[in-house]
């Protein structure tokens, strides 16, 4: 039997309600009938009238209840506003929290449930500095060792960071070579079970040319090293590669590439891609995934958001959840 699967309807102020409601519409009823979507039903009936969609709901106390239908079911969580898409910060923050808490806590003790799909939120609603959702579920997970890993991935490729949030400065500071491995082992291990297949990994350099290997460098003293480290376990891994070429064609020869800040595998991808792509959490107690993009509150209003990336998150929990 399938398992159910739970959707957080996320920020609010954003363009969540029209790529749920697109979605919706993309979904077969088998897929619909096992959604439940962690929300407020009174801000979707507002947003949805503004927009000008109709989409039959049902408000449900949890995913044990019993239903056939495939209307969109609704797990209530209490939201004060006045204009649904203007809703104060402080609002916003608590009902956010109690909506990615309850999805913890269901993700973590019902059976019939493999985890969550989450729809993009601001980082400021989480209240902490560089903190995202991926952060936020491991610290939930109660992981103290930082092998969670934000995984990005389509049907061709995946890419992963070895720091997420964090501003560029700090990162030379913060990469170590057990924290390279502690996320490589993660990357591995998850990536095997989830796909029944060893990865095999291109990890990049941290400087332009790899530093040339001076041995000085990041790349010399703590890259290279923890890839040779962990070759001897016998894991399909290769660099130091440097990040502005193999992009260009040797990518293809990889299931992940590895970087060692955010903006260095995901601004190439997203190039690549669109928003052919999701985000998958590695090392959480179950499944957590969410469309490759943010709010785009620019986009409110406007009918023209894409919600291809929701819908493969849809598609990924229903195959492997």
């Amino acid at each position: 039997m399938k398992k159910k699967i739970i959707i957080v309807g996320g920020d609010p102020q954003s363009i969540n309600s029209e790529i749920i409601y697109k979605s919706w519409k993309k979904i077969s009823r088998d897929v619909r009938k096992r959604i439940y979507l962690i929300s407020n039903i009174n801000l979707l009936e507002r947003q949805f009238k503004k927009l000008g969609y109709k989409i039959s709901m049902q408000k449900v106390e949890n995913v044990n209840v019993k239903s056939d239908s495939d209307k969109l079911k609704i797990i209530n969580i209490d939201l004060k506003f006045h204009d649904p898409f203007k809703i104060s910060i402080k609002e916003l923050q608590k009902y956010v929290f109690k909506c990615f808490d309850l999805a913890h806590q269901i993700s973590m003790n019902n059976k019939v449930i493999s985890g969550m799909i989450n729809c993009p939120i601001r980082k400021n609603l989480l209240k902490k500095k560089n903190t995202g959702v991926t952060e936020y579920l491991a610290s939930k997970c109660r992981i103290k060792n930082n092998s969670e890993v934000m995984l990005i991935i389509n049907e061709k490729l995946s890419v992963a960071l070895i720091t997420t949030h964090q501003n560029l400065k700090k990162v030379s500071k913060l990469i170590n070579k057990n924290l390279i491995i502690t996320k490589l082992r993660s990357i591995n291990t998850n990536y095997t079970k989830i796909f029944s297949m060893k990865p095999k990994i291109a990890v990049l350099g941290l400087n332009p040319h790899n530093a040339e290997l001076n041995k000085s460098s990041e790349e010399y003293k703590i890259i290279n090293p923890a890839i040779k480290f962990l070759k001897k376990e016998g894991m399909r891994i290769n660099g130091p590669y440097a990040a502005d070429t193999i992009f260009i064609n040797s990518y293809k020869k990889f299931d992940v590439i590895v970087g060692m800040y955010h903006d260095q595998v995901l601004a190439p991808f997203k190039t690549l891609y669109k928003f052919n792509a999701i985000n998958l959490t590695l090392g959480l107690n179950y499944l957590r995934v969410s469309p490759d993009h943010g709010v785009a509150t620019d986009m409110i209003g406007k009918n023209k958001s894409n919600p291809l990336s929701l819908v493969e998150c849809i598609k990924f929990m229903n195959r492997h959840g």
